[in-house]
């Protein structure tokens, strides 16, 4: 299988021009790349947020405000 659209190699590859995997799709690849980081760091922000809330309720609040007080 060949994603470059190359069938024969013995050719001089300085002629060729690119020879990578599914030239022509950069641009493509680039805009999926940046909507997956996006999108990772968006669902780590709500998780870890989730996350935080749940940790701030947890506990005796009396115990926290002493423990405060006390530095």
């Amino acid at each position: 299988m060949s994603t470059n659209g190359y069938t024969n190699w013995a050719v001089d590859l300085a002629e060729v021009g690119p020879i990578y995997p599914f030239q022509g799709y950069e641009v493509l690849m680039v805009i999926v790349g940046v909507v997956f980081w996006i999108g990772w760091h968006r669902i780590q922000f709500v998780r870890e947020g989730e996350h935080l809330e749940k940790a701030r309720h947890t506990g005796d609040a009396e115990k926290v405000k002493a423990q405060l007080e006390r530095y």
